[in-house]
Protein backbone atom coordinates (compact mmCIF):
# COMPACT_ATOMS: atom_id res chain seq x y z
CA UNK A 1 0.00 0.00 0.00
CA UNK A 2 1.61 3.70 -0.27
CA UNK A 3 2.00 6.15 2.16
CA UNK A 4 -0.72 7.78 0.42
CA UNK A 5 -3.53 5.36 1.03
CA UNK A 6 -1.94 4.79 4.70
CA UNK A 7 -2.36 8.67 5.25
CA UNK A 8 -5.81 8.63 4.08
CA UNK A 9 -6.94 5.71 6.92
CA UNK A 10 -7.55 8.17 9.82
CA UNK A 11 -9.67 5.80 12.08
CA UNK A 12 -11.01 2.79 12.53
CA UNK A 13 -13.78 3.57 10.28
CA UNK A 14 -11.76 4.29 7.69
CA UNK A 15 -10.10 1.30 7.03
CA UNK A 16 -13.58 0.55 5.52
CA UNK A 17 -14.29 3.76 3.83
CA UNK A 18 -10.84 3.67 2.04
CA UNK A 19 -10.83 -0.09 0.63
CA UNK A 20 -14.43 -0.04 -0.19
CA UNK A 21 -13.39 3.01 -2.58
CA UNK A 22 -9.94 1.83 -3.77
CA UNK A 23 -10.46 -1.97 -4.22
CA UNK A 24 -14.68 -2.61 -4.31
CA UNK A 25 -14.60 -6.03 -5.77
CA UNK A 26 -11.40 -7.67 -3.95
CA UNK A 27 -12.71 -9.85 -1.05
CA UNK A 28 -11.73 -8.54 2.33
CA UNK A 29 -13.32 -11.46 4.73
CA UNK A 30 -13.59 -15.05 4.17
CA UNK A 31 -14.92 -17.58 6.55
CA UNK A 32 -15.87 -20.89 5.29
CA UNK A 33 -18.37 -20.75 2.11
CA UNK A 34 -19.40 -16.88 3.25
CA UNK A 35 -17.35 -14.00 2.29
CA UNK A 36 -17.38 -10.11 2.24
CA UNK A 37 -15.78 -8.05 -0.86
CA UNK A 38 -14.49 -4.75 0.58
CA UNK A 39 -17.42 -2.98 -1.10
CA UNK A 40 -19.91 -5.52 0.69
CA UNK A 41 -18.82 -5.31 3.94
CA UNK A 42 -18.74 -1.23 4.18
CA UNK A 43 -22.24 -1.73 3.57
CA UNK A 44 -23.13 -4.07 5.68
CA UNK A 45 -20.96 -1.80 8.00
CA UNK A 46 -23.44 1.05 7.14
CA UNK A 47 -26.65 -1.50 7.99
CA UNK A 48 -24.83 -2.03 11.53
CA UNK A 49 -24.32 1.67 11.96
CA UNK A 50 -27.91 2.60 10.87
CA UNK A 51 -29.94 0.08 13.43
CA UNK A 52 -27.51 1.17 15.95
CA UNK A 53 -28.43 4.95 15.43
CA UNK A 54 -32.17 3.63 15.38
CA UNK A 55 -31.62 1.99 18.58
CA UNK A 56 -30.37 5.27 20.37
CA UNK A 57 -26.85 3.87 20.61
CA UNK A 58 -24.62 7.28 20.39
CA UNK A 59 -20.84 7.88 20.21
CA UNK A 60 -18.27 6.44 22.60
CA UNK A 61 -21.30 4.45 24.18
CA UNK A 62 -20.39 0.83 24.87
CA UNK A 63 -22.19 -2.52 22.78
CA UNK A 64 -21.29 -6.05 23.40
CA UNK A 65 -20.23 -8.65 21.31
CA UNK A 66 -19.87 -12.60 22.52
CA UNK A 67 -19.33 -14.63 19.66
CA UNK A 68 -16.66 -16.51 18.14
CA UNK A 69 -14.99 -15.84 15.34
CA UNK A 70 -16.78 -14.92 11.96
CA UNK A 71 -17.66 -12.21 9.31
CA UNK A 72 -20.55 -10.84 11.65
CA UNK A 73 -18.56 -9.72 14.54
CA UNK A 74 -16.40 -7.77 12.07
CA UNK A 75 -19.13 -6.21 10.62
CA UNK A 76 -20.51 -5.14 13.87
CA UNK A 77 -17.13 -3.49 14.66
CA UNK A 78 -16.57 -1.74 11.75
CA UNK A 79 -20.49 -0.61 11.71
CA UNK A 80 -19.97 0.44 15.55
CA UNK A 81 -16.43 2.63 13.81
CA UNK A 82 -18.85 4.52 11.64
CA UNK A 83 -20.61 5.90 14.27
CA UNK A 84 -17.83 6.38 16.99
CA UNK A 85 -19.44 3.54 18.87
CA UNK A 86 -17.00 1.45 21.36
CA UNK A 87 -16.95 -2.46 20.54
CA UNK A 88 -16.75 -4.75 24.16
CA UNK A 89 -15.50 -8.19 22.59
CA UNK A 90 -16.20 -10.43 25.94
CA UNK A 91 -14.42 -13.71 26.23
CA UNK A 92 -16.71 -16.29 25.91
CA UNK A 93 -14.45 -18.66 27.59
CA UNK A 94 -15.25 -17.14 30.87
CA UNK A 95 -18.00 -18.33 33.62
CA UNK A 96 -21.45 -16.94 33.09
CA UNK A 97 -20.42 -14.80 36.84
CA UNK A 98 -17.25 -13.44 35.29
CA UNK A 99 -18.82 -12.65 31.86
CA UNK A 100 -21.96 -10.57 33.86
CA UNK A 101 -19.54 -8.45 35.70
CA UNK A 102 -17.89 -7.52 32.39
CA UNK A 103 -21.24 -6.14 31.35
CA UNK A 104 -22.20 -4.50 34.00
CA UNK A 105 -18.73 -2.67 34.22
CA UNK A 106 -18.72 -1.66 30.43
CA UNK A 107 -22.21 -0.44 31.00
CA UNK A 108 -23.66 -1.79 28.12
CA UNK A 109 -27.33 -1.87 27.14
CA UNK A 110 -26.80 -3.79 23.66
CA UNK A 111 -25.55 -6.89 23.64
CA UNK A 112 -24.73 -9.20 20.88
CA UNK A 113 -24.29 -12.91 20.67
CA UNK A 114 -23.61 -15.65 18.92
CA UNK A 115 -26.17 -18.93 18.55
CA UNK A 116 -23.98 -21.15 20.33
CA UNK A 117 -22.92 -19.34 23.12
CA UNK A 118 -27.17 -18.01 23.69
CA UNK A 119 -26.71 -20.03 26.75
CA UNK A 120 -24.22 -17.50 28.57
CA UNK A 121 -26.16 -15.05 28.74
CA UNK A 122 -29.49 -17.10 29.16
CA UNK A 123 -27.86 -17.25 32.28
CA UNK A 124 -27.60 -13.98 33.28
CA UNK A 125 -30.28 -12.56 31.74
CA UNK A 126 -32.11 -11.40 34.75
CA UNK A 127 -29.59 -9.80 35.78
CA UNK A 128 -28.48 -7.49 33.22
CA UNK A 129 -31.27 -4.90 33.96
CA UNK A 130 -34.51 -3.89 32.19
CA UNK A 131 -33.03 -1.98 29.75
CA UNK A 132 -30.28 -3.78 28.38
CA UNK A 133 -31.42 -5.47 24.62
CA UNK A 134 -29.88 -8.84 23.32
CA UNK A 135 -29.35 -9.10 19.23
CA UNK A 136 -29.19 -13.05 18.46
CA UNK A 137 -26.89 -13.24 15.93
CA UNK A 138 -29.24 -16.22 14.55
CA UNK A 139 -32.83 -17.12 15.92
CA UNK A 140 -33.90 -16.54 19.26
CA UNK A 141 -37.18 -16.66 21.05
CA UNK A 142 -36.74 -14.08 22.51
CA UNK A 143 -34.33 -11.84 21.42
CA UNK A 144 -34.23 -9.83 18.08
CA UNK A 145 -32.23 -11.50 15.05
CA UNK A 146 -29.40 -10.07 14.14
CA UNK A 147 -30.90 -9.88 9.95
CA UNK A 148 -34.14 -8.60 10.98
CA UNK A 149 -32.78 -5.82 13.15
CA UNK A 150 -30.56 -4.54 10.92
CA UNK A 151 -33.70 -4.74 8.21
CA UNK A 152 -35.60 -2.23 10.42
CA UNK A 153 -33.51 0.36 9.49
CA UNK A 154 -31.67 2.45 7.16
CA UNK A 155 -28.30 1.62 6.21
CA UNK A 156 -26.00 5.02 7.55
CA UNK A 157 -22.51 6.15 7.58
CA UNK A 158 -22.24 9.90 8.78
CA UNK A 159 -18.97 10.58 8.25
CA UNK A 160 -17.13 10.86 11.39
CA UNK A 161 -14.10 10.91 12.17
CA UNK A 162 -12.79 9.87 15.36
CA UNK A 163 -10.60 11.89 17.29
CA UNK A 164 -6.98 10.58 18.53
CA UNK A 165 -8.32 10.45 21.71
CA UNK A 166 -11.58 8.46 21.19
CA UNK A 167 -12.30 4.82 22.16
CA UNK A 168 -11.84 2.55 18.98
CA UNK A 169 -12.76 -0.64 21.08
CA UNK A 170 -12.26 -1.74 25.02
CA UNK A 171 -10.87 -5.30 25.81
CA UNK A 172 -10.90 -6.34 29.44
CA UNK A 173 -7.94 -7.77 30.72
CA UNK A 174 -7.69 -10.19 34.11
CA UNK A 175 -6.05 -7.83 37.39
CA UNK A 176 -4.74 -9.55 40.32
CA UNK A 177 -7.50 -9.17 42.36
CA UNK A 178 -9.19 -11.24 39.81
CA UNK A 179 -11.53 -8.27 38.63
CA UNK A 180 -11.27 -7.37 34.83
CA UNK A 181 -10.70 -4.76 34.08
CA UNK A 182 -11.45 -2.80 30.31
CA UNK A 183 -8.22 -1.58 28.64
CA UNK A 184 -9.67 1.83 26.84
CA UNK A 185 -7.54 1.61 23.16
CA UNK A 186 -8.02 4.56 21.60
CA UNK A 187 -8.08 5.96 17.55
CA UNK A 188 -4.73 7.03 18.36
CA UNK A 189 -3.36 3.84 19.73
CA UNK A 190 -4.78 1.45 17.06
CA UNK A 191 -3.22 4.07 13.83
CA UNK A 192 0.52 4.22 15.59
CA UNK A 193 0.20 0.53 15.39
CA UNK A 194 -1.07 -0.01 12.20
CA UNK A 195 0.94 2.92 10.69
CA UNK A 196 4.83 1.06 11.40
CA UNK A 197 5.29 -2.48 11.40
CA UNK A 198 4.91 -3.18 7.88
CA UNK A 199 8.72 -2.74 7.30
CA UNK A 200 8.93 -6.30 8.57
CA UNK A 201 5.37 -7.82 8.28
CA UNK A 202 5.48 -6.82 4.57
CA UNK A 203 1.28 -6.94 3.95
CA UNK A 204 0.76 -6.09 -0.10
CA UNK A 205 -2.74 -5.03 -0.52
CA UNK A 206 -4.82 -7.29 -2.78
CA UNK A 207 -1.84 -9.94 -2.59
CA UNK A 208 -1.67 -10.91 0.80
CA UNK A 209 -3.87 -13.32 2.64
CA UNK A 210 -4.15 -12.96 6.03
CA UNK A 211 -5.18 -15.63 8.56
CA UNK A 212 -7.42 -14.29 11.81
CA UNK A 213 -7.52 -17.52 13.91
CA UNK A 214 -6.66 -16.10 17.42
CA UNK A 215 -9.86 -15.46 19.54
CA UNK A 216 -10.43 -11.83 18.72
CA UNK A 217 -11.43 -11.07 22.25
CA UNK A 218 -8.09 -10.79 22.92
CA UNK A 219 -5.39 -8.08 21.27
CA UNK A 220 -3.73 -10.88 19.72
CA UNK A 221 -6.94 -11.98 17.57
CA UNK A 222 -8.70 -8.31 17.05
CA UNK A 223 -5.53 -6.45 16.59
CA UNK A 224 -4.16 -8.96 14.10
CA UNK A 225 -7.18 -9.35 12.07
CA UNK A 226 -7.69 -5.52 11.52
CA UNK A 227 -4.38 -5.06 10.97
CA UNK A 228 -4.45 -7.24 7.58
CA UNK A 229 -7.62 -5.58 6.71
CA UNK A 230 -5.88 -2.02 7.35
CA UNK A 231 -3.30 -2.68 4.42
CA UNK A 232 -5.81 -4.24 2.38
CA UNK A 233 -5.63 -7.49 2.55
CA UNK A 234 -7.94 -10.66 2.35
CA UNK A 235 -8.92 -12.07 5.48
CA UNK A 236 -9.77 -15.68 6.22
CA UNK A 237 -11.41 -15.95 9.64
CA UNK A 238 -11.02 -19.47 11.26
CA UNK A 239 -13.89 -19.50 13.99
CA UNK A 240 -11.85 -22.01 16.04
CA UNK A 241 -8.54 -23.32 16.56
CA UNK A 242 -8.81 -27.11 14.97
CA UNK A 243 -5.11 -27.63 13.73
CA UNK A 244 -6.29 -30.13 10.73
CA UNK A 245 -8.91 -27.30 9.95
CA UNK A 246 -5.75 -24.66 9.87
CA UNK A 247 -3.44 -26.48 7.95
CA UNK A 248 -6.75 -26.89 5.40
CA UNK A 249 -7.10 -23.66 5.33
CA UNK A 250 -3.63 -22.22 4.72
CA UNK A 251 -3.14 -24.51 1.73
CA UNK A 252 -6.67 -23.68 0.22
CA UNK A 253 -6.72 -19.70 0.83
CA UNK A 254 -2.92 -19.48 0.26
CA UNK A 255 -2.57 -18.01 3.22
CA UNK A 256 0.88 -15.80 3.20
CA UNK A 257 0.73 -14.24 6.70
CA UNK A 258 -0.68 -15.62 10.08
CA UNK A 259 -0.53 -14.79 13.95
CA UNK A 260 -0.07 -17.66 16.49
CA UNK A 261 0.36 -18.67 20.17
CA UNK A 262 3.37 -20.80 20.76
CA UNK A 263 0.99 -23.56 21.67
CA UNK A 264 -0.81 -23.26 17.99
CA UNK A 265 2.23 -24.09 16.31
CA UNK A 266 2.94 -26.82 18.39
CA UNK A 267 -0.36 -28.48 17.96
CA UNK A 268 0.09 -28.06 14.38
CA UNK A 269 2.97 -29.65 14.29
CA UNK A 270 1.81 -32.59 16.39
CA UNK A 271 -1.12 -33.43 13.18
CA UNK A 272 -0.18 -36.03 11.77
CA UNK A 273 0.20 -35.79 7.86
CA UNK A 274 1.68 -31.89 8.90
CA UNK A 275 5.47 -32.55 7.19
CA UNK A 276 3.87 -32.94 4.10
CA UNK A 277 1.03 -30.55 4.60
CA UNK A 278 1.21 -27.59 1.90
CA UNK A 279 2.95 -24.13 3.33
CA UNK A 280 4.23 -22.83 0.43
CA UNK A 281 2.37 -20.14 0.52
CA UNK A 282 3.19 -18.96 4.07
CA UNK A 283 5.53 -16.25 4.25
CA UNK A 284 5.45 -15.08 7.49
CA UNK A 285 4.30 -16.48 10.97
CA UNK A 286 4.72 -14.12 13.70
CA UNK A 287 4.09 -15.53 16.98
CA UNK A 288 4.03 -14.27 20.59
CA UNK A 289 2.03 -14.34 23.86
CA UNK A 290 3.94 -17.27 25.55
CA UNK A 291 7.10 -18.70 25.93
CA UNK A 292 8.24 -21.14 22.83
CA UNK A 293 10.36 -23.90 23.10
CA UNK A 294 13.76 -24.18 21.24
CA UNK A 295 12.64 -27.73 19.59
CA UNK A 296 9.14 -26.37 18.82
CA UNK A 297 10.64 -23.07 16.94
CA UNK A 298 13.43 -25.68 15.01
CA UNK A 299 10.53 -27.74 14.23
CA UNK A 300 9.01 -24.86 13.02
CA UNK A 301 11.32 -23.17 10.84
CA UNK A 302 12.25 -26.91 8.87
CA UNK A 303 8.40 -28.08 8.72
CA UNK A 304 6.60 -24.56 7.73
CA UNK A 305 9.69 -23.20 5.47
CA UNK A 306 8.63 -19.48 6.36
CA UNK A 307 10.17 -16.13 8.15
CA UNK A 308 9.11 -16.42 11.57
CA UNK A 309 9.03 -13.20 13.59
CA UNK A 310 8.24 -13.24 17.28
CA UNK A 311 6.68 -10.18 19.63
CA UNK A 312 5.92 -9.17 22.91
CA UNK A 313 3.26 -7.00 23.78
CA UNK A 314 0.28 -6.44 26.35
CA UNK A 315 -3.50 -5.59 25.57
CA UNK A 316 -2.64 -2.24 27.47
CA UNK A 317 0.28 -1.60 24.53
CA UNK A 318 -2.53 -1.92 21.71
CA UNK A 319 -0.11 -5.55 21.23
CA UNK A 320 3.03 -5.55 19.60
CA UNK A 321 6.15 -3.08 21.45
CA UNK A 322 8.82 -5.13 20.72
CA UNK A 323 10.07 -7.95 17.96
CA UNK A 324 12.67 -10.47 17.32
CA UNK A 325 13.61 -10.39 13.36
CA UNK A 326 13.29 -13.38 10.78
CA UNK A 327 17.09 -13.20 10.31
CA UNK A 328 17.42 -12.64 14.62
CA UNK A 329 16.29 -16.78 14.23
CA UNK A 330 19.04 -18.29 12.79
CA UNK A 331 21.15 -20.65 15.76
CA UNK A 332 24.07 -20.41 14.34
CA UNK A 333 24.12 -16.68 13.87
CA UNK A 334 23.55 -15.91 17.48
CA UNK A 335 21.90 -18.92 19.09
CA UNK A 336 21.21 -17.11 22.34
CA UNK A 337 19.09 -14.60 20.72
CA UNK A 338 15.96 -17.04 20.56
CA UNK A 339 15.40 -16.47 24.24
CA UNK A 340 15.06 -12.84 23.94
CA UNK A 341 11.85 -11.01 22.53
CA UNK A 342 13.98 -8.88 20.50
CA UNK A 343 14.14 -5.14 20.04
CA UNK A 344 11.87 -2.38 20.91
CA UNK A 345 10.28 -0.73 17.79
CA UNK A 346 11.66 2.50 17.55
CA UNK A 347 8.61 4.64 18.22
CA UNK A 348 8.57 2.43 21.75
CA UNK A 349 10.43 3.81 24.76
CA UNK A 350 11.46 0.92 26.94
CA UNK A 351 13.01 1.41 30.53
CA UNK A 352 14.12 -1.60 33.17
CA UNK A 353 13.11 -0.21 36.60
CA UNK A 354 14.52 -1.20 39.88
CA UNK A 355 12.72 -2.18 42.87
CA UNK A 356 13.70 1.75 44.58
CA UNK A 357 12.51 3.39 40.90
CA UNK A 358 15.63 4.01 39.35
CA UNK A 359 16.89 2.78 36.09
CA UNK A 360 18.49 -0.48 35.89
CA UNK A 361 21.64 -0.63 34.26
CA UNK A 362 22.13 -2.75 31.11
CA UNK A 363 22.05 -6.25 32.17
CA UNK A 364 20.11 -6.06 34.69
CA UNK A 365 17.12 -7.32 36.33
CA UNK A 366 13.91 -5.17 36.79
CA UNK A 367 10.70 -4.13 35.66
CA UNK A 368 9.76 -3.16 32.44
CA UNK A 369 8.24 0.24 31.69
CA UNK A 370 7.09 1.42 28.20
CA UNK A 371 6.08 4.43 26.81
CA UNK A 372 4.50 5.22 23.29
CA UNK A 373 1.91 6.06 21.35
CA UNK A 374 0.34 2.39 21.52
CA UNK A 375 -0.08 3.01 25.49
CA UNK A 376 -3.39 3.00 26.36
CA UNK A 377 -6.32 5.43 27.54
CA UNK A 378 -6.26 3.93 30.96
CA UNK A 379 -8.97 1.41 32.23
CA UNK A 380 -12.68 1.69 32.32
CA UNK A 381 -14.10 2.91 34.96
CA UNK A 382 -11.20 2.35 37.28
CA UNK A 383 -8.75 5.59 37.57
CA UNK A 384 -6.88 3.98 40.87
CA UNK A 385 -6.12 0.86 38.74
CA UNK A 386 -5.02 3.58 35.94
CA UNK A 387 -2.54 5.34 38.07
CA UNK A 388 -1.42 2.10 39.58
CA UNK A 389 0.21 1.75 35.41
CA UNK A 390 0.42 4.58 34.02
CA UNK A 391 2.31 7.52 35.59
CA UNK A 392 2.03 11.16 34.55
CA UNK A 393 4.46 11.18 32.34
CA UNK A 394 2.57 8.16 29.91
CA UNK A 395 5.01 5.64 31.32
CA UNK A 396 3.31 2.08 31.39
CA UNK A 397 4.51 -0.37 34.12
CA UNK A 398 4.08 -3.60 32.40
CA UNK A 399 4.52 -5.94 35.68
CA UNK A 400 6.80 -7.79 33.60
CA UNK A 401 10.37 -8.53 34.83
CA UNK A 402 13.41 -8.62 32.19
CA UNK A 403 16.37 -7.02 31.38
CA UNK A 404 17.77 -5.00 28.35
CA UNK A 405 21.37 -5.99 26.40
CA UNK A 406 24.00 -4.14 25.38
CA UNK A 407 22.49 -3.93 21.96
CA UNK A 408 18.84 -3.25 23.28
CA UNK A 409 17.29 -6.58 22.65
CA UNK A 410 14.47 -7.53 25.39
CA UNK A 411 14.91 -10.52 27.61
CA UNK A 412 11.93 -11.39 30.03
CA UNK A 413 13.03 -12.95 32.88
CA UNK A 414 10.20 -13.40 35.35
CA UNK A 415 6.24 -12.16 35.95
CA UNK A 416 6.22 -9.39 38.53
CA UNK A 417 2.86 -10.30 39.85
CA UNK A 418 3.32 -14.01 39.48
CA UNK A 419 1.04 -14.49 36.63
CA UNK A 420 0.73 -17.61 35.05
CA UNK A 421 0.72 -17.59 30.52
CA UNK A 422 -1.16 -20.92 29.79
CA UNK A 423 -1.92 -21.23 25.93
CA UNK A 424 -1.37 -17.82 25.56
CA UNK A 425 -4.34 -16.97 27.89
CA UNK A 426 -3.13 -15.00 31.43
CA UNK A 427 -4.35 -16.34 34.73
CA UNK A 428 -3.94 -14.35 38.04
CA UNK A 429 -3.34 -16.95 40.66
CA UNK A 430 -5.24 -14.81 43.33
CA UNK A 431 -8.54 -15.64 41.50
CA UNK A 432 -8.10 -19.21 41.49
CA UNK A 433 -7.37 -18.64 44.94
CA UNK A 434 -10.28 -17.09 45.88
CA UNK A 435 -12.34 -19.62 44.30
CA UNK A 436 -10.63 -22.66 46.09
CA UNK A 437 -10.99 -20.74 49.26
CA UNK A 438 -14.65 -21.01 48.55
CA UNK A 439 -14.61 -24.98 49.10
CA UNK A 440 -15.24 -25.62 52.91
CA UNK A 441 -12.43 -28.24 52.95
CA UNK A 442 -9.70 -25.58 52.22
CA UNK A 443 -8.06 -23.85 54.69
CA UNK A 444 -5.12 -22.56 52.59
CA UNK A 445 -4.16 -22.10 48.89
CA UNK A 446 -1.45 -21.25 46.58
CA UNK A 447 -1.82 -21.04 42.94
CA UNK A 448 1.64 -20.61 40.39
CA UNK A 449 2.37 -21.61 37.50
CA UNK A 450 4.79 -24.86 36.48
CA UNK A 451 6.28 -26.47 33.78
CA UNK A 452 3.84 -27.65 30.25
CA UNK A 453 5.13 -29.06 27.07
CA UNK A 454 2.29 -27.85 24.89
CA UNK A 455 0.95 -25.02 27.54
CA UNK A 456 3.93 -23.25 28.26
CA UNK A 457 3.01 -23.33 31.91
CA UNK A 458 -0.22 -24.99 33.55
CA UNK A 459 -1.84 -23.95 36.24
CA UNK A 460 -1.00 -25.67 40.00
CA UNK A 461 -2.61 -25.10 43.22
CA UNK A 462 -0.90 -26.16 46.72
CA UNK A 463 -3.71 -27.10 49.38
CA UNK A 464 -3.45 -26.83 52.79
CA UNK A 465 -6.99 -29.27 53.59
CA UNK A 466 -8.68 -28.52 56.41
CA UNK A 467 -8.77 -32.06 58.09
CA UNK A 468 -5.38 -33.19 56.68
CA UNK A 469 -6.46 -36.95 57.58
CA UNK A 470 -8.98 -36.72 55.25
CA UNK A 471 -8.11 -33.89 52.37
CA UNK A 472 -10.84 -32.97 49.39
CA UNK A 473 -9.84 -35.24 46.32
CA UNK A 474 -8.26 -33.35 43.56
CA UNK A 475 -10.60 -33.93 41.29
CA UNK A 476 -13.24 -32.50 43.16
CA UNK A 477 -11.44 -29.42 44.13
CA UNK A 478 -10.76 -28.81 40.27
CA UNK A 479 -14.56 -29.18 39.30
CA UNK A 480 -15.34 -27.30 42.64
CA UNK A 481 -13.44 -24.36 40.49
CA UNK A 482 -15.09 -24.95 37.19
CA UNK A 483 -18.26 -24.07 38.46
CA UNK A 484 -16.79 -20.44 38.81
CA UNK A 485 -13.91 -20.04 36.59
CA UNK A 486 -13.35 -20.76 32.95
CA UNK A 487 -11.41 -23.85 32.53
CA UNK A 488 -8.34 -22.39 31.48
CA UNK A 489 -8.11 -21.11 34.65
CA UNK A 490 -8.72 -23.90 36.42
CA UNK A 491 -5.99 -26.15 38.33
CA UNK A 492 -4.37 -28.99 35.94
CA UNK A 493 -3.10 -30.58 38.83
CA UNK A 494 -2.95 -29.92 42.92
CA UNK A 495 -0.28 -30.59 45.74
CA UNK A 496 -1.08 -31.32 49.19
CA UNK A 497 1.24 -29.50 52.32
CA UNK A 498 0.52 -28.76 56.10
CA UNK A 499 1.93 -25.16 56.02
CA UNK A 500 2.70 -22.63 53.06
CA UNK A 501 5.78 -21.03 53.07
CA UNK A 502 5.27 -17.27 54.13
CA UNK A 503 7.59 -14.44 54.91
CA UNK A 504 7.41 -12.29 58.59
CA UNK A 505 4.47 -10.51 56.95
CA UNK A 506 2.42 -13.24 56.38
CA UNK A 507 3.09 -12.91 52.04
CA UNK A 508 2.99 -16.15 50.49
CA UNK A 509 6.64 -16.99 49.26
CA UNK A 510 5.67 -18.76 45.83
CA UNK A 511 9.05 -18.68 44.18
CA UNK A 512 9.61 -21.11 46.96
CA UNK A 513 6.80 -23.59 45.77
CA UNK A 514 7.52 -22.83 42.02
CA UNK A 515 11.34 -23.46 42.36
CA UNK A 516 11.15 -27.53 42.33
CA UNK A 517 8.89 -27.26 39.34
CA UNK A 518 11.16 -24.87 37.28
CA UNK A 519 14.72 -26.73 38.14
CA UNK A 520 16.63 -26.80 34.64
CA UNK A 521 13.95 -25.50 33.03
CA UNK A 522 13.99 -21.58 31.21
CA UNK A 523 10.74 -19.27 32.40
CA UNK A 524 10.84 -17.26 29.42
CA UNK A 525 7.98 -15.41 29.19
CA UNK A 526 7.10 -13.95 25.79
Amino acid sequence: MSDVSIEQIRCLADVVRVHAAARPSERALQCGAESRSFAELYERARAVAGALAGSGVRAQDRVAVIERNSIESLEILFGAALGNVVVVNVNWRLAPAEILQILLDAKTDLVMVGTDLFSLVETIEEELGEGTRVVALGEHPRWDAYESWLARHEPEDPGTVSEPGDVAFQLYTSGTTGLPKGAMLTTANLVTAWSHVNDTWAFEPGRSVNLALMPMFHIAGLGWATAGLFFGCRTVVVKDVVPTVILEVISREKVTHTFMVPAVIQFLLMTPGVETADFASLRKLVYGASPISAPVLEKALAVMGCELVQVYGLTETTGAITQLEPEDHDPKRRPGLLRSCGRPYPWVEMRVVDADGRDAPTGQVGELWTRSGQNMAGYWNNPEATRAVLDTDGWFRTGDAGYLDEDGFVYLYDRVKDMVVTGGENVYPAEVENALMRHPEVADVAVFGVPDEIWGEAVKAAVVPRDPANPPAADVLIAFTRELLAGYKCPRSIDYATTLPRNASGKLLKRELRAPYWEGAARQVG
